[in-house]
């Protein structure tokens, strides 16, 4: 969306000047933009997310601080107000010494009027900013009775009092700083006639197969006036000259007799259309896609359906949790959102959670998802704490809840209206919720209800969801362990330090939590630590790790099923490679349940800084090795090994989530730690659309002890794939040297770089690494002996000719060999 006004306005984003409230600090910012960032860049903090810093900078969020401009005005006759917007988060705005604003929360959009503030020639503007954790401690005293926040994710106290990012105060993967400065607009403009506050869409598709489009333009004007308002949708213009008085609604329908229609990524085109709405000195203008979404939840004999059906078509949905791009605004961007929601596409997936303890996103992130094919499980910004219910903090809960939906409804992304994340569940978490169930279960309720209410005031007919996970509306139940019906996070394999098996005890109708961490990849590392500091065990990586035991989960599951790497590089890599093999073992036997099962989005897609966490895309990007086994197991349509329960059989399930039937030539095979394939037979197995069926199975009496079960397989619908399964632990496997032999030139028409790898012997998830950020086609793959496969690496910035980058080659073996 963009929102263009032809009037007289004076952007006022750029260079300010910042001080510490107390005068003792004085630099210049950039607005947008966050208060630390620029701290550090004057050298006046060190870099938080570098070693400890991040214990040396908590002062920052403990004082209060001002920002201050200047700006000049020729003609102040009229009316003027002030558009800010992302400002975060207590703050009073001055304009030439008068309160323009007293501002509490950062997910809301702000208006106020200043003409009577204004005056011809040189004005001032001012935003004070008061310490986060001041006013939480401050509410939290003025509660009625006690609201507790999860210390384990907070460290910072009394989050939950303010309606801003709550991993701003810490996370189990984020840094606790607090940050505090305005990421959006700010602006100063003259109210002519009128001005757009909203447009909103609905559609309805009609029998015959046309769409009717409902365009209702929300106008604010000072008093009654006539206004020219001017409607299109590709190129389809009409006028209505409309009175206004305060705040007006406008409609208009477009009638669409040949719609072409907006579909996930994987299941059709992203045709999206033009619409605008114009007034002489304002614009509006959108795209919008035309789809109809339904979420399915009837009941069944396992308990009730969770299935979102798009175009009357049930879509499977593969994808990842979204968190904020970056712990500081400063330092995030739309091109770096580009290429994360990119990358998630790039791992065929059709579905993010925006997660309900960062942001609503900005524009770009949800017009990026619109184009990309990736819908939008939408949370609201509550996560993992109780919160408020008095009549102030529900009554400013509402406002933000009605700009939110109104402001990102017409997105054709937008899948669904999620309540929260976790708070059914954080009722259970504090001793005084567990005393006093029937307080505070009432407090959320009325918190869920003003959300929902809201949401259906701003957006009839929204698909609702009341939190995450829920068993159901109005069910307060465990959706953590219960996997009848709703969505499911299910947690304990990596808290509770069950062995990946464990994924299979369990059927989730749709999974939209689960993860297995991992170390942040050594170049990324080296941003943030020296040499000395290079050992899981040293307080600089420990304060990069944000989870409790953390570290020790990751180095117990690699007793449990590899033999100990040799160094800490190594072990770096072997962390990626169990994390992608956990994920993978989930999702391919939650996929092989389809339709049973009709979603799978593991956490996390992306970082906020450089630690060890969940994710699959490094902070700055990189892909992770378990990046490159998502886009592998995410495959529209792939094969996966499944056990029985009893241990005796292994099927290979095949699963379709196209809309054609498929066939599959599937070649299985032994293979030997020496590297030799020995064929064991050939398969040709067919799927019906978006369905799950078992292509084969295999007798473990048929796979020797020591080898292990691989296949290859290739589809009608161009797709291929491999994989191996061991059955038992690859520790127990005696490996022998892979032999790799590397070549590697530079293509000096697209300036990558093709590496081709040779394998003398099995070398088993061959990972390719480089301190030159960019991407690689394939990696943490396969090669029995005398195979070779030639990589290419795409580097995120031209290469000098003369200077190829140099390359690090892992592999199972020579992890944990010392040869």
């Amino acid at each position: 969306m963009t929102h263009r006004s032809t009037t007289p306005n004076i952007d006022l984003s750029g260079s300010w000047q910042l001080a510490s409230v107390d005068g003792e600090i004085r630099t210049a910012i950039m607005l947008p933009g966050d208060v630390h960032t620029a701290l550090h860049r004057a050298g006046l903090i060190p870099d938080p997310y570098f070693g400890r810093n991040e214990e040396k900078v908590q002062w920052v969020a403990e004082r209060e601080w001002a920002v201050e401009r200047s700006f000049t005005l020729q003609e102040v006759e009229g009316d003027w107000y002030l558009d800010i917007d992302y400002l975060d988060t207590v703050a009073s705005v001055h304009v030439n010494g008068f309160l323009a604003l007293e501002a509490d929360n950062s997910f809301r959009r702000y208006r106020p009027d200043v003409s009577s503030m204004l005056k011809s020639g040189d004005n001032s503007i001012r935003i004070v900013f008061a310490s986060n954790i001041a006013v939480g401690a401050a509410r939290q005293k003025q509660q009625p009775f006690y609201i507790p926040y999860s210390t384990g994710n907070s460290p910072i106290p009394d989050g939950n009092m303010l309606r801003k990012p709550q991993c701003h105060f810490g996370w189990d993967w984020n840094i606790a700083i607090a940050p505090l400065g305005l990421y959006g607009t700010i602006a100063l403009k003259k109210l002519e006639t009128a001005r757009i506050e909203h447009v909103v869409t609905r559609q309805t598709h009609n029998s015959d197969g046309t769409v009717d489009l409902k365009v209702t333009a929300t106008l604010f004007s000072k008093g009654p006036d006539i206004a020219q308002v001017y409607f299109e949708l590709d190129g389809e213009r009409v006028r209505l000259d409309v009175g206004v008085n305060g705040e007006t609604h406008v409609n208009h329908l477009f009638h669409i007799d040949n719609p072409r229609l907006w579909w996930p990524s994987g299941s059709g085109e992203q045709a999206l259309y033009r619409l605008s709405v114009e007034l002489p000195t304002d614009e509006v203008t959108k795209q919008i896609g035309l789809r109809t979404i339904e979420l399915i939840t009837t009941p069944d004999a396992s308990g009730s359906r969770f299935a979102f059906k798009v175009n009357g078509r049930e879509i499977f949905c593969r994808g990842a949790n979204w968190i904020p791009a970056d712990a500081l605004f400063s330092l995030s961007s739309p091109e770096k959102t580009e290429d994360l929601l990119q990358s998630a596409k790039a791992a065929n997936m059709n579905m993010i959670r925006v997660w309900g303890g960062g942001f609503y996103e900005q524009d770009h992130f949800y017009d990026l998802c619109d184009r990309l094919g990736l819908m939008v499980w939408q949370d609201f910004m509550f996560a993992c704490n109780l919160y408020p219910s008095t009549e102030d903090f529900l009554d400013n809960v509402t406002i933000e809840v009605d700009y939110q939906v109104r402001r990102l409804s017409s997105h054709p992304s937008i899948a669904l209206w999620c309540g929260d994340n976790e708070l059914v569940g954080a009722l259970t978490w504090f001793e005084e919720s567990r005393k006093d169930r029937d307080r505070y279960l009432v407090s959320y309720d009325r918190l869920n209800r003003t959300i929902e209410q809201a949401v259906k005031k701003a957006l009839p007919g929204a698909l609702w969801w009341p939190s995450s996970p829920a068993s159901g509306y109005l069910d307060f139940g465990d959706a953590w362990h219960a996997d009848g019906s709703g969505d499911m996070h299910y947690w304990s394999v990596w808290h509770e330090n069950k062995s990946f098996d464990n994924y299979r005890s369990v059927r989730p109708r749709f999974c939209s939590e689960f993860g297995f961490q991992s170390y942040t990849s050594l170049p990324v590392i080296r941003t943030y630590a020296e040499e000395k500091d290079m050992n899981v065990a040293s307080p600089v990586m420990e304060l990069h790790q944000k989870n409790a035991g953390g570290n020790e989960r990751i180095a117990a599951t690699m007793f449990r099923y590899f033999r100990f790497p040799k160094d800490f590089p190594n072990f770096v890599y072997l962390s990626q490679i169990q994390q992608g093999l956990a994920i993978k073992t989930a999702v391919e036997y939650w996929r092989s349940l389809k339709p049973h099962c009709m979603g799978t989005i593991y956490w996390q897609l992306n970082d906020t800084w450089p630690v060890a966490s969940w994710s699959s895309l490094d902070y700055g990007g990189r892909w992770k090795a378990m990046h490159y086994l998502v886009k592998r197991f995410f495959q529209p349509v792939a094969v996966a090994a499944i056990p029985s329960d009893d241990g005796e059989t292994i099927r290979l399930s095949l699963v379709n989530d196209t809309l054609a039937d498929v066939s599959v030539d599937l070649a299985v095979s032994i293979l030997t730690v020496k590297g030799e394939r020995r064929h064991l037979k050939d398969v040709q197995a067919v799927c019906s659309p978006d369905a799950a069926v078992t292509a084969t199975s295999i007798d473990v009496s048929d796979i020797p002890v020591g080898t292990l079960l691989a296949w290859h397989f290739t589809a009608s619908n161009g797709t291929g794939g491999e994989g191996h399964y061991v059955n038992g632990t690859y520790k127990a496997l005696e490996l022998e040297p892979s032999g790799l032999t590397v070549t590697h030139e530079y293509v000096e028409e697209n300036g990558s770089v093709d590496i081709n790898v040779t394998a003398g012997g099995l070398a088993l998830f061959v990972m390719i690494e480089t301190e030159t950020d960019g991407k690689y086609s394939d990696n943490a793959f396969d090669l029995a002996a005398g195979e070779s496969r030639r990589i290419t690496f795409t580097p995120a910035r031209p290469l000098d000719r003369g200077a190829l980058p140099e390359f690090r080659f892992y592999d199972l073996y020579s992890c944990q060999s010392a040869d």
